[in-house]
């Protein structure tokens, strides 16, 4: 991005928090703050930058943002000796403006990679030189002001065990272990997490994420947290009932957990019983959270309808947010509204709700 291009950015954002009004009291960000969990979504910052409509509602309805492509490897680093934070600060500073948490995504991840890397021809010892700079350039410059890091996403596969990536190739099992060490090492006090889909319930893929997690707990790595991605469509979700479960067992090696990445795609055009069906499966995943003490935020990726990553890669497949393509909400925010509301007067399955930490446990 040019320095002209970021200029733009940054007075975009400013003129965005110059205008948004104060939070309402009945909003997602208040209820789900009462309730003692964050409410985020994934932004696309390109959107933020443009679309004052998009900003505003950011603002108003989350307390947690993850950008979705900003940090990711090939374009926060196009270069082996360049790096482009460009879009990585616009979102940093409208969090901040607007009291937000920020968590990064993702340190480490096998697709959008740069072709200088993928196609270059590194030892292994070259390899590990370029993913530490990387982990500790991106940690170091956020330190103190992300709260928390997805530091490596989707290593396990659909049979249980660890994917083929570019990273296992290069350097070995152990990149997974010494990429927690280094973002560790980069900021003491950020949240570590692994993120992963298709293993929020039960199956090999669930038990799988499982032993990867409980192997780098053992090895004294410093793992705080599990990302349950939930990308999921009406047909292929996972019960309630199987991620609460996965979620305490996961709580019992001492690790939060957190819907990360949720999102019901249906098929185009959605039907009314098919929004009534998305609500559901909203409000019955946002109970299994509300359910489990060491679940602490719940995310979903994208706010509205009309920024959705699901249209370009699931022709005929879409509307699967909280809000539509006009930023008006849908069945899915009034279920999830509802349930906080219930969770935020005290009503958390029996449990005493907890205040929201700004510096969670188990760092």
């Amino acid at each position: 991005m040019s320095l002209r291009a970021a200029l733009t950015t940054t007075a975009f954002v400013a003129a965005c928090a110059a205008a948004l009004p104060a939070v309402a009291a009945d909003t997602l960000r208040t209820l789900a703050q009462r309730a003692g969990v964050r409410i985020g979504t994934a932004v696309n910052v390109d959107a933020l930058n443009t679309d004052a409509a998009y900003a505003r509602l950011l603002a108003r309805e989350f307390d947690l943002v993850t950008p979705e492509n900003a940090l990711k490897f090939s374009v926060v680093q196009p270069g082996r000796d360049r790096f482009d934070f460009a879009q990585a600060d616009a979102l940093v500073a409208f969090a901040e403006a607007h009291g937000m948490q920020v968590n990064g995504h993702v340190l480490v991840w096998h697709q959008q990679l740069p072709d200088w890397l993928t196609q270059g021809s590194f030892s292994r010892d070259e390899l590990k030189a370029i993913l530490r700079e990387h982990i500790r350039t991106l940690v170091t410059r956020y330190r103190g002001r992300m709260a928390s890091w997805d530091v490596a996403a989707e290593a396990v596969d659909e049979d249980g065990r660890l994917r083929d990536t570019f990273w296992l190739r290069g350097i070995g099992p152990d990149y997974l272990a010494l990429a927690f060490q280094w973002a560790h090492e980069a900021d003491p006090q950020a949240h570590l997490r692994y993120n992963d889909y298709g293993g929020e319930g039960d199956g090999a893929k669930s038990d799988g994420i499982y032993d990867l997690v409980a192997g780098l707990r053992r090895k004294g790595a410093p793992i705080h947290g599990v990302g349950l991605q939930m990308h999921v469509s009406l047909n292929d979700a996972p019960r309630a009932s199987e991620v609460r479960i996965n979620m305490q067992r996961l709580a019992a090696l001492g690790l939060q957990t957190h819907i990360s990445e949720m999102d019901v795609m249906l098929t185009l055009p959605a039907s009314r019983a098919d929004l009534r069906a998305q609500a559901a499966l909203y409000r019955d995943m946002l109970k299994a959270c509300l359910a489990v003490p060491q679940c602490r935020s719940f995310s979903t990726w994208g706010a509205s309808d009309r920024y959705s990553w699901i249209p370009e890669f699931f022709p005929g497949q879409g509307d699967a947010l909280l809000f539509d393509m006009a930023g008006r909400p849908k069945p899915a925010y009034d279920r999830v509204r509802r349930i906080l509301r219930a969770a935020a007067s005290g009503k958390r399955t029996g449990e005493t709700v907890k205040p929201v930490e700004t510096n969670p446990e188990n760092k």
